[in-house]
């Protein structure tokens, strides 16, 4: 990880020690539960694990601590999108009473609680989920893939935001991120039930069409990945876009399609490049969402990609 000037970061040995603590996974979630419900229940009773190069990051801040502050923790943290949910849930927590979080981005949250409260809330030792997956290489596979395929639509989306000039393109960022967390969870927390969803090291699902893959995926689980997805981010009470953006029925807000579109143009594209023929259809309706000819969308999606 890259340290800001001015911080010290923590030796080899200690980050070394950090990352081997003892915070393995309870069993894993065997049997899919029978209804949406239920699957949330189990969800959110299991604790969350972040990937190592946050942890280490969190360390190198916590030493330094007078030395750090939101926009700078946000630039490091705000692209694991484990850590995100872990602190809007946090924060969530914090403010029962109110309809959501009162905290839309990484930054936001973090202004909110405060460097010294954030640090107690994250104290160490967390658990590591390259730790927590260390006997399961496939779902470790599908779970590095999901979460590179997320970072790559986030900064999609944040693109076309910005070529939109939407105040809001951070939230925009940070919803497209967080939108595939069931099937992250579901890597974490019940592996055997995600190799049977057949992702594969690139998060996808091979060669399936959308209906053969949601009836797959309703088929293992007892309920479709898109009711799971909203039912989980009302219940954590997670930023509006992101609740919004799980909604079909507010598919033809023009945030809501930005999230949509960068989501399916970095799935297509992470199967066969920025050649995929199937990538036709959404560089059409990107371009028209951004007011761009479809050479001047693509040329800028590969910019931004690259």
């Amino acid at each position: 990880m890259a340290i800001a000037a001015g911080l010290n970061p923590r030796s080899h040995r200690s980050i070394t020690l950090q990352a081997t603590a003892p915070t393995m996974p309870p069993p894993f979630i065997a049997t899919a539960p029978p209804d949406v419900l239920q699957w949330v229940a189990a969800l959110s009773e299991r604790p969350v694990p972040l990937l190592r190069r946050t942890v280490h990051a969190l360390d190198d801040f916590r030493d330094n601590e007078d030395a750090v502050d939101a926009h700078l923790m946000a630039q490091t943290l705000g692209t694991d999108p484990l850590f995100v949910l872990r602190l809007l849930q946090h924060v969530a927590q914090l403010r029962p009473g109110h309809s959501g979080s009162q905290a839309e981005t990484v930054t936001e949250a973090l202004v909110l609680l405060g460097i010294t409260p954030f640090f107690r809330a994250f104290g160490a030792p967390l658990p590591i989920a390259e730790l927590w997956l260390e006997t399961q290489a496939q779902a470790h596979a599908s779970l590095q893939g999901l979460v590179t395929r997320a970072q790559r639509a986030a900064r999609l989306a944040m693109g076309m935001a910005l070529q939109r000039q939407d105040h809001d393109a951070t939230v925009i960022h940070q919803a497209t991120l967080l939108h595939d967390l069931p099937q992250m969870l579901l890597c974490l927390q019940a592996p055997d039930l995600a190799q049977q969803l057949r992702l594969d090291a690139d998060g996808v699902g091979g060669n399936e069409s959308e209906a053969e893959i949601a009836a797959l995926h309703h088929e293992v689980l007892n309920v479709s990945l898109p009711a799971l997805r909203l039912a989980l981010a009302q219940h954590w009470r997670l930023p509006g876009l992101l609740v919004q953006s799980c909604d079909p029925a507010l598919a033809h807000l023009n945030q809501v399609r930005n999230v949509h579109l960068a989501l399916r143009l970095a799935r297509l594209s992470s199967q066969q490049g920025w050649g995929h023929p199937a990538l036709d259809e959404p560089l059409a309706a990107t371009a028209h969402l951004l007011g761009l000819s479809a050479s001047q969308a693509l040329d800028l999606l590969t910019d931004l990609d690259s």
